[in-house]
C-alpha cells in the first residue's frame, strides 16, 4: 500500500506519465557555509548558488558522524551509526541493512553509483550501475602514478587504496615509485595538481554521470548518486581554479587563537596545538594556503557538478528530476584553530543540504528547522511515492519541502568513535547543543547567542541543570556501552 503523498505531490506527478527521478549530488567535506547562497563572499560556487535559487536551502542540517563511512552509511540507510554497524572508515557496510538503492530499486528505478562512497569493500549495496576509483584508475592508466604523489601516504579516504584489506598484507605498492615533497605529517598543506583537469576525478565523475543520463535517462524512472572527492584532501586543484584564490588575502577565522586551551576539552585542546595529519598549519602563512587552496577544490567540484545539472536540461529530465546535494561532513578550516572533520562543532558536523523538487519546492527558500541525513531516506520515499521503509532512525522531512518555513521541534543526534576509548556523541535540541565525551570534558553551546561555539555552557553554574537535562535526552536516545 503506497504511502499518503503530499498535497503538493500531485502536481509534480501531473507533469509526466512516470515517477520523478532523483539526482543525488554528493561532496567529501564541505562545511555548511562555504556556499555563496549562503552569504559567504569568498567561495565560488554559482551552480550551488543556482541550485540553492530553485529551492530550499536547509540552514542547520547535520550529519549523523563525522567522518566518511559512518555518515555515507546513515545517509544511504536512514540508520544512525550505533544502527548499522559500520563504526568507523574500515569497518565494511553490513549486508543485511538496505540503502536507498535497495528501496528504490523495489519500486521499479534504476539505481545508479558514480564517484566516491566509501564502500571499504566489494559491496555495491544495491546499486545496479557503479562506477568508483577504481574505474578512474583504469581510464588514468600510467597517470595514477600523479595522483599516488598527491597522496604519499596510504588513504582510503581519498580512495588509494579504496579498500584498505587490498594493501594490508603487502603494503603500498607505490612506496618505491613515488618522488616525496618534504611535507611534515601524511596531508600536504596543498598545491597545485600536475594531473590534467580532463583527468581529474572530478571530470571523471561528472562526464561519467552525463553518459549515464544519456545512455540511461529515459529508459525507466532513475535514482543517480554523483559523488565528488573535492573538496576533500588532497587540496590539490587544477591551476585554472589555484588562480582564484590567493593565500595573501586570505582571512584566518575570528576564532583562530582564541580558544582557552586550559579549559578546553583535552581533544580539542590537544588538536589545536598538534595537528598531526599537517602540522604546518600551525603557522598562520601555511593556514592561509591550506584556506586558499580548499576553496579551490571547491570552486573546481561546482564546476564539475555544474556540467551534470547541466546535463539535465539538456536532456529535458529537469521537470521531473529531484535534485538534492549534500557533503557527508564539514571542514573546520582552521576555526578554533582546528582543521578536517571529527568534531561535534558547526563547521565540522553542519553540511550543505540544498533540494529541488519541481512543482513543490518554493524558489530560494530556507529552512531553519534542524534536520538530520538520517531524515534524506524517509523523505525521498515519500516525495516519490512509495512506502517509507519500516523502522529507520529518520522521519520525513518533505512537509518542510513545501512550505519551508514550517518549523517544527526536531531533535537531532551525532555520534563518533563509538566503541573506542573516544567515543563521543552530540545532541542538538532547538537552539542548544550538547557533546557528551565519555573520557573529557563536556559542552553546552546555545547556538542563538553564541554562534561561534566559544562561550562553553556546561563549565558556568547557570548551565549546569540544561547540560544534565540534554545528557539524560542523549542517554535516552543512545548510552554508551562502557557506562
Amino acid at each position: 500500500m503506497l504511502a499518503l503523498p503530499l498535497a503538493c505531490l500531485p502536481r509534480l506527478r501531473a507533469q509526466t506519465k512516470r515517477p520523478p527521478n532523483v539526482l543525488l549530488l554528493m561532496s567529501d567535506q564541505h562545511r555548511r557555509d562555504a556556499i555563496g547562497a549562503m552569504g559567504n563572499r569568498v567561495v565560488r560556487t554559482p551552480h550551488l548558488d543556482r541550485l540553492a535559487g530553485s529551492g530550499v536551502r536547509f540552514n542547520s542540517a547535520y550529519c549523523s558522524n563525522p567522518v566518511c563511512t559512518p555518515s555515507r552509511a546513515s545517509l544511504l540507510t536512514g540508520l544512525y551509526t550505533h544502527h548499522h554497524g559500520a563504526w568507523t572508515n574500515t569497518v565494511p557496510w553490513p549486508r543485511e541493512h538496505r540503502t536507498l538503492a535497495h528501496f528504490f530499486g523495489a519500486a521499479g528505478y534504476q539505481t545508479a553509483l558514480i564517484g566516491k562512497m566509501h564502500f571499504v569493500d566489494d559491496q555495491t549495496h544495491g546499486f545496479d550501475y557503479h562506477l568508483d576509483f577504481n574505474d578512474w584508475y583504469q581510464f588514468l592508466g600510467p597517470k595514477a602514478r600523479l595522483y599516488a604523489e598527491e597522496l604519499q601516504y596510504p588513504n582510503s579516504g581519498s580512495g588509494l587504496p579504496q579498500i584498505d584489506d587490498l594493501w594490508r598484507d603487502e603494503g603500498d605498492p607505490w612506496t618505491p615509485e613515488i618522488v616525496k615533497d618534504g611535507r611534515e605529517g601524511s596531508v600536504a598543506v596543498g598545491r597545485v595538481s600536475r594531473i590534467p583537469e580532463s583527468d581529474q576525478f572530478e571530470s571523471f565523475v561528472s562526464r561519467e554521470s552525463v553518459r549515464f543520463l544519456r545512455q540511461h535517462g529515459r529508459e525507466a524512472p532513475f535514482l543517480l548518486v554523483s559523488s565528488f572527492l573535492k573538496p576533500h584532501d588532497p587540496f590539490m586543484p587544477v591551476q585554472r581554479f589555484a588562480d582564484m584564490f590567493s593565500p595573501d588575502v586570505m582571512k584566518l577565522p575570528d576564532t583562530w587563537g582564541k580558544v582557552d586551551l586550559k579549559t578546553a576539552p583535552k581533544e580539542v585542546a590537544g588538536s589545536i596545538t598538534n595537528n598531526r595529519p599537517t602540522p604546518e598549519v600551525i603557522d598562520p602563512a601555511q593556514a592561509r594556503k591550506r584556506i586558499a587552496y580548499y576553496y579551490a577544490c571547491l570552486a573546481q567540484m561546482d564546476d564539475a557538478l555544474g556540467r551534470v545539472t547541466a546535463a539535465l536540461e539538456e536532456l529535458g529530465l529537469a521537470g521531473n528530476t529531484i535534485v538534492i546535494y549534500t557533503s557527508d561532513h564539514g571542514e573546520m578550516l582552521g576555526e578554533h584553530g582546528l582543521w578536517q572533520k571529527f568534531q561535534f562543532y558547526e563547521g565540522s558536523c553542519g553540511v550543505p543540504l540544498l533540494m529541488h523538487v519541481p512543482g513543490v519546492t518554493p524558489a530560494n527558500s530556507v529552512c531553519e528547522m534542524p534536520v538530520s541525513q538520517v531524515q534524506v531516506a524517509a523523505t525521498l520515499a515519500e516525495l516519490c511515492g512509495f512506502p517509507i521503509p519500516q523502522n529507520l532512525d529518520g522521519a520525513s522531512f518533505a512537509p518542510q519541502l513545501h512550505r519551508p518555513s514550517n518549523v517544527h521541534p526536531n531533535t537531532v543526534y551525532a555520534e563518533f568513535a563509538t566503541r573506542a576509548p573516544g567515543a563521543k556523541y552530540m545532541i542538538r535540541e532547538g537552539n542548544l547543543k550538547y557533546t557528551f565525551r565519555t573520557h573529557d570534558a563536556e559542552e553546552l553551546f546555545d547556538l542563538a547567542s553564541d554562534p561561534a561555539e566559544m562561550n562553553n555552557l556546561a563549565l558556568q553554574p547557570a548551565g549546569k541543570a540544561q547540560a544534565e537535562r540534554l545528557k539524560e535526552h542523549l542517554f535516552a536516545w543512545y548510552r554508551p556501552p562502557e557506562l
